[in-house]
């Protein structure tokens, strides 16, 4: 391994500092050490939460000899965190939080089933909370969507630089039902105390199912162009891109969720292909050029979960026959 600039997890104690007294400690476990789940299990553990990080794998094997490594953008300065990491479920928690992909639920749902405790679905997600009731209880479930990102390089994760955008996003959370809870207000009270800018969102179903009908389309054009520059290029791949997306949110069961996304069904075509041929061409959209088997297995399993919503509103048509 390279040297580093390593500086113990105690140098950032101040997210323990600003966490309000009322905030409840947590026995957590973060099942998934990509990106996503290392930051975040990193962030609860550093605001005084008891955190686990299961891991899977060479991930695995990382985290064992290396520790939780962590750096803000391109900083040259590393900090360890020390988050005991796991290979399985073991022990009683007050809650799961599971980061990660969506072919990769029903493992996860195999492995928790025999656990009593609530568990956040953090993930992409259009199938709805009912395959996850039907597996652990519908009673345990909570949806959600992480708002934290970042990079892997080597074994250190690199998440974004504080800014406007990322204090403007927000990750939602949310009951199936809809309904704001007192495990929820709890959950997402010890979430912000680490720093994590979650809110409560009542429709958190149709708000994953709205992302999915419009992650579909993109990834897989992304894809198919061979990156995110190569489809700016490409103004009729968007444009196919684009009623791809509208075709999918008519399908949907309910409006679409944050009613920003109604743009896509309204804005005249032209003017959408000028916005997402600058999307593209941004930094915020390098992160779309990542090819893995996990990724396209990813946008797969979604692509069906989407086809399934519409396929769910196609009206049925009883044909009879008349006697002659």
């Amino acid at each position: 391994m390279p040297d580093l600039n390593m500086h113990p997890a105690s140098s950032s104690v101040d997210a323990v500092d600003r966490a309000p007294a009322s905030s409840r400690h947590l026995r957590l476990l973060v099942y998934g050490a990509g990106v996503i789940g290392t930051i975040f299990a990193a962030r609860m553990h550093e605001a005084g939460h008891d955190v686990s990080l299961l891991a899977r794998g060479e991930r695995l094997t990382a985290l064992r000899e290396h520790g939780v490594l962590l750096a803000e953008g391109d900083s040259p300065d590393i900090r360890q965190v020390p988050v005991p990491v796991i290979e399985s479920p073991a022990g009683r928690y007050d809650l799961i939080a599971v980061f990660v992909r969506t072919h990769q639920v029903d493992a996860v749902l195999e492995s928790i089933a025999g656990l009593d405790c609530d568990v956040l679905f953090a993930l992409n997600w259009a199938a709805g909370p009912e395959p996850l009731a039907a597996a652990i209880g519908r009673e345990r479930v909570l949806l959600g969507y992480p708002a934290v990102a970042g990079t892997m390089d080597g074994e250190v994760v690199r998440y974004r630089p504080s800014s406007l955008l990322t204090r403007l996003v927000r990750m939602p959370i949310g009951e199936p039902d809809g309904r704001t809870t007192p495990r929820l207000e709890r959950i997402v009270q010890s979430f912000q105390s680490a720093g994590i800018n979650a809110k409560a969102e009542p429709r958190m179903d149709a708000w994953l199912k709205t992302h999915a009908a419009f992650e579909v389309p993109l990834g897989r054009a992304v894809r198919a162009a061979g990156g995110p520059a190569a489809l700016a290029g490409d103004p009729d791949a968007i444009r196919n891109m684009i009623r791809l997306m509208r075709q999918n949110l008519e399908g949907m069961p309910a409006r679409p969720v944050p009613r920003g996304f109604d743009a896509l069904r309204t804005v005249p075509e032209r003017v959408l292909v000028a916005v997402f041929r600058r999307f593209l061409h941004s930094s915020a959209a390098a992160p779309l050029g990542t090819a893995s088997p996990a990724v396209s297995a990813e946008l797969d399993r979604m692509a069906e979960q989407v086809r399934a919503l519409a396929s769910a509103r196609q009206p049925t048509f009883v044909v009879t026959h008349r006697r002659r």
